[in-house]
């Protein structure tokens, strides 16, 4: 398949939420495809968007029954969205088998009495219930992910495509000026990550940082 055939997503994650960014490389230089910000939930709100913070106002029994119920809308929300992508850029010609997925730079998390208990934890947890929801829907659609962390992003891409930082974010943020916005750090990072991802599918390899809850 040619190069300028295949893409890649990249994701930047927020409680309930996350930008989806699609590109594919025409001369060794990104192109976006697509951008949209997909919710992954059903109802927008505080009580779902933050479900660890909603689960620490329950009783164990109901915590454990909401954030199962929350995590697997995600799942199925997030499942949804890459597979209209995949369809969308199938009618341009585009195979979408690669994804980018930014983590937080935290360590695995203890059992959910634990989370619960610690209000930095419960800030975590909001987090990495969507990113594993990205991830898992990732896979399911047959999309090869490359996990980056989040602070090694603009290192990581400086070190790939031989930039120094100024340039890499000039290109990117340049790249937003057709599209108008929102076109704000979550795009260019996600834009970061497809970008990598795609690299690495190129090359024959993604790297997996993380599995899927």
């Amino acid at each position: 398949m040619a190069h300028s055939k295949q893409a890649a997503l990249g994701f930047r994650v927020h409680s309930g939420w996350a930008a989806l960014v699609a590109v594919r490389l025409e001369k060794d230089a990104p192109v976006v495809l697509a951008r949209q910000r997909a919710h992954l939930v059903e109802t927008f709100t505080y009580e779902f968007r933050q479900p660890f913070h909603t689960a620490g106002k329950m009783l164990i029994s109901q915590a454990r029954d909401f954030i199962e119920r929350v995590r697997e809308e995600a799942k199925r929300l997030a499942q949804s969205a890459i597979h209209e992508l995949q369809s969308d850029l199938q009618k341009q010609g585009m195979a979408l088998k690669s994804c980018g997925l930014l983590l937080a730079s935290g360590k695995p998390l203890p059992n959910l009495e634990k989370i619960i208990a610690s209000h930095a934890l419960i800030h975590t947890a909001d987090g990495e219930l969507f990113r594993e929801a990205l991830l898992h829907a990732s896979r399911r659609c047959g999309l090869q992910a490359t996990a980056i962390k989040e602070r090694e992003l603009v290192e990581q891409a400086v070190q790939a495509f031989h930039l120094k930082p100024a340039e890499l974010m000039r290109r990117v943020t340049a790249l937003g000026g057709a599209l108008g916005s929102p076109w704000s750090q979550d795009e260019k990072f996600a834009t970061l990550a497809a970008w990598l991802a795609l690299r690495a599918s190129l090359k024959g390899g993604g790297t997996h940082s993380r599995g899927a809850a």
